[in-house]
This record gives structure tokens, C-alpha cells and sequence, in this order.
């Protein structure tokens, strides 16, 4: 049992939250929404869960790796905007600032996300910088 706050910053413990989804942790549950599968993809980077990271990109744009940065530590998230990708649609948007350290010091990144779901999954498909 991991009783850990989760990284994802709702204030659940990562039992609890995204660790249900992660693969690395002998999950591998379908997220229910987009946001719950982008909290759980920026979980898997703050943890370290390539696996999660590639089993929940969409096949049609998913990369061969993405093995996490070493030298970045995933401070916090924080949803800016949700456009559908509820358990009713089958298109979603997620709006995300992950704030992070490296070696260069505290930074942000802030990037608009689109999900789809395929056969009741959700899947990361792509996303915009801003």
C-alpha cells in the first residue's frame, strides 16, 4: 500500500488517486476521463513510469521510448482547462502548467493536450506548447 500524497496534487494518496493507472505499479486501470489520464501521465513523469507513459500514448502518434529526464523533478500540476473528455465523449482537451526543477533552476511548462478514447480507454494523442 502506498499511502503517499500523489503528485498530481488532488490531496489523495497515490493508492487512491493515480496509481490505480500506472503500469509500473502493477495497475494499469482505465482512466475514467482525460483529465484523470493527464493527471496520471504527469504522476508517471514525477515517478518515473515510462511504461505508463507509452501503454497510455495513442498507438496512431506514440514514439518508440520516452524515458523521463533524470535531472527534472515534477514539483506540481495545475489544470488550466478541460474541454469534454468526459466518460461520455470520445474527444477530449486538457490545459496543464507542470511546474518542475532542474539543473537551471524552478521552471513551467504549459501545454494544451488532446485525448481520445478508443474501445472505453482514454489515450494521450498529441500536444501544443504555449
Amino acid at each position: 500500500m502506498d499511502d503517499r500524497r500523489c503528485p498530481c496534487g488532488t490531496g489523495e494518496t497515490l493508492d487512491d488517486c493515480c496509481g490505480r493507472y500506472l503500469t509500473g505499479f502493477g495497475y494499469g486501470g482505465a482512466a475514467p476521463t482525460a483529465e484523470a489520464l493527464m493527471r496520471s501521465r504527469f504522476t508517471a513523469f514525477a515517478l518515473g513510469d515510462e511504461q505508463h507513459l507509452l501503454d497510455s500514448w495513442h498507438p496512431r502518434t506514440r514514439p518508440p521510448s520516452c524515458p523521463p529526464d533524470p535531472g527534472a523533478r515534477w514539483l506540481y500540476l495545475r489544470i488550466v482547462d478541460v474541454v469534454g473528455g468526459s466518460p461520455f465523449h470520445e474527444t477530449g482537451v486538457v490545459e496543464f502548467t507542470a511546474v518542475y526543477r532542474d539543473g537551471d533552476g524552478r521552471g513551467e511548462m504549459t501545454e494544451r493536450s488532446t485525448f481520445e478514447r478508443v474501445d472505453g480507454r482514454w489515450y494521450y494523442v498529441s500536444g501544443v506548447h504555449r
